[in-house]
C-alpha cells in the first residue's frame, strides 16, 4: 500500500508514521557529497543543538553532508525528513537502508514525490525545491560552486527562508561555495554562537590547553597531539569560528576570553 499526504504545496509519497507536529519546526542541513573532516564535525556539533532546541533536521538523504546529517539527529534522539531524489518505492542498498529504517523508527519520514521515479539528473534539482519548502531555515554546511546545495539556497532565498553557511578554510573547494554566499551577503555566516550551540568546553579540549602557552601552527599542533594535520586542521577551524582561538600569520593562539 502507497501511502500519500499533502503538506503545504506538496502532496507526498512517505514511508514512516505521518505526524503534522514534526513539520511545525524544520530546518534544513545540506551540503556537499564530498564531505571532509571539516563538514563531518561541524555536523556533530551543531546538528545535537538543534535538536535540543526542538528541530527537525531535513536533508536529501544522499551521502555525505546529507546522510551524515540525518544521522547525528537519530544518534541524538531527534527525529529528521529525508527528501528522497527518487521515487519511494525504489529499493535502497544495504547501508542507506539501515539509515532509512533507523529514521523511521525514530519517528522521522522518508518523503518523495514520485512513486516509482528513478533517480535522474533532473529529479535532484526537484527533490531540493521540497528540501527548501519544508523548512523554515536553511543551513549549508559545505558546498562547492556547482553544487545542488547551493541550488537549495537559491530556492530557500527565493522562498523568503532564512540561509545559513558556514565558513570554511579558503582552500578547500567544499568551501567555496559557503564562503561566496557569505561573500555576496546571500547568507548569514554561520558560528557556534549564531543559534546559541555550545562548543567543547575549554578544560576537555586538550589542543585548547596546548595553545594556552604558545602559538603554534597546525603541523606543530598536529605533531605534539599524535593525530593526524586533518583531524586537526578542522579543529582548528571550528575553534576558529567560535571565538576559542585566534590565527595570526598562520599560528593559532588561545583567546584571553
Amino acid at each position: 500500500m502507497v501511502l500519500r499526504h499533502k503538506i503545504g504545496d506538496f502532496d507526498l509519497y512517505y514511508q514512516g508514521t505521518w505526524n503534522n507536529k514534526i513539520f511545525e519546526k524544520c530546518i534544513a542541513v545540506v551540503g556537499s557529497r564530498r564531505m571532509t573532516e571539516y563538514g563531518r564535525r561541524v555536523i556533530e556539533k551543531i546538528v545535537p543543538q538543534l535538536v535540543q532546541d526542538g528541530y527537525t533536521i531535513v536533508s536529501g538523504f544522499m551521502y555525505g553532508v546529507d546522510q551524515a546529517a540525518h544521522k547525528a539527529a537519530v544518534d541524538c534522539g531527534g527525529k529528521t525528513i529525508a527528501v528522497l531524489g527518487w521515487g519511494i518505492n525504489i529499493p535502497l542498498e544495504s547501508e542507506d537502508q539501515k539509515l532509512a529504517d533507523a529514521i523511521i523508527k525514530s519517528g522521522g519520514l522518508l518523503v518523495s514525490e514520485w512513486e516509482d521515479q528513478k533517480g535522474a539528473l533532473w529529479t535532484f534539482p526537484a527533490r531540493n525545491k521540497i528540501v527548501a519548502g519544508l523548512s523554515q531555515e536553511i543551513i549549508v554546511v559545505e558546498a562547492a560552486i556547482k553544487s545542488g546545495s547551493l541550488i537549495t539556497a537559491e530556492l530557500g532565498l527565493k522562498m523568503g527562508k532564512k540561509v545559513w553557511a558556514v565558513p570554511g578554510p579558503i582552500t578547500s573547494r567544499v568551501s567555496e561555495g559557503t564562503n561566496m554566499l557569505i561573500a555576496e551577503g546571500r547568507a548569514s555566516m554561520w558560528s557556534p554562537a549564531s543559534k546559541g550551540v555550545p562548543f567543547q568546553a575549554r578544560k576537555e579540549t586538550p589542543l585548547l590547553k596546548l595553545l594556552e602557552n604558545e602559538g603554534l601552527d597546525a603541523s606543530e599542533v598536529a605533531r605534539k597531539l599524535g593525530r593526524s594535520i586533518q583531524e586537526v586542521g578542522a579543529e582548528l577551524s571550528l575553534l576558529t569560528l567560535s571565538g576559542m582561538i585566534t590565527e595570526k600569520a598562520g599560528k593559532y593562539y588561545a583567546s584571553e576570553n
